[in-house]
């Protein structure tokens, strides 16, 4: 049986190889059969926006990031709702879907899982 590993995307899009190095630990974690919870906090929220544009000639967009995860089952997506609400953001801002979770439930959160990956 695999662990569960829940990363903590914390960073906005235009942290360029920050964001490219977590998408590969997703994707190689997600690759050997693990439980693969994602967790946006902070600027980590704007990866998910829909107008995000961390297009560069190295790395592409964003959204393609996420449609291949979700071909390697990582379909848990989490952004803590304060983090929206400062950014003036709601859910319906964002490319995917995603369940919110009020902060005091992050802890909770963090406990579930057997390997977490602040990034």
């Amino acid at each position: 049986m695999g662990k569960h590993f829940l990363f903590i995307l914390r960073h906005p899009p235009e942290s360029g190889l920050r964001v490219r190095e977590t998408l590969d630990m997703i994707m190689t974690a997600a690759a050997f059969d693990q439980t693969v919870t994602l967790l946006f906090l902070d600027d980590g929220v704007y990866q998910l926006k829909h107008s995000q544009d961390a297009e560069s000639p190295d790395f592409p967009p964003l959204a393609r990031w996420w449609d291949a995860l979700s071909m390697y089952g990582v379909d848990d997506l989490r952004v803590e709702a304060e983090s929206l609400e400062e950014r003036a953001l709601c859910p319906d801002d964002l490319g995917r879907l995603v369940r919110p979770v009020a902060r005091t439930a992050v802890a909770a959160l963090i406990r579930t899982a057997d390997v977490v990956v602040p990034a």
